[in-house]
């Protein structure tokens, strides 16, 4: 699954996926010492506990495998030294939708997107509808609760 294309994320983004690495790493030590206690209590065909920790590792394991894969491949961005009057990832940029309402959304990466505190993908069809534009620009994006309208009223690199 492993891939060599780069994932744009922010530093919070980086951080956020080294620490859960190494928390994941420092369990490692804890799941052997497990399996090993597991081990001493005898018939491992009928052991729950043996079998709940190996499989525990094999997450883990997996986990750790994926996480080593997207740090690897991290470019990390800071939006404080973009600028321009497109928008590309990192911009932070207000919108006004349908109903004249304005909505702030920052683009970032995959691992950091959370539109409850105005933070999408820059793969999420909003995120690619946005990618390019301009001030000015009218967008319509198709999402699962529909068609949407937005107007760019603003781009901000912060």
């Amino acid at each position: 699954m492993a891939t060599t294309d780069r994932m744009p994320m922010l530093a919070e983004g980086y951080e956020k996926l080294t620490a859960e690495l190494k928390a994941l790493r420092e369990e490692r030590p804890k799941i052997v010492e497990a399996i090993e206690e597991a081990r001493a209590h005898g018939d491992l065909s009928e052991n729950a506990e043996y079998h709940s920790a190996k499989e525990r590792q094999g997450q883990v394991e997996a986990a750790i495998g994926d996480l080593e894969d997207r740090v690897s491949r991290a470019q990390i961005i800071d939006p404080t030294t973009l600028s321009g009057d497109r928008i590309v990832f990192g911009a932070t940029v207000t919108l006004l939708d349908d109903d004249d309402k304005k909505v702030r959304y920052q683009i970032v990466g995959q691992t950091e997107a959370d539109a409850k505190v105005g933070r999408i993908s820059y793969n999420s069809p909003l995120g690619r509808a946005l990618i390019g534009r301009k001030k000015g620009d009218e967008i319509e994006v198709t999402v699962p609760s529909g068609d949407r309208f937005y107007v760019v009223k603003k781009i901000e690199f912060v």
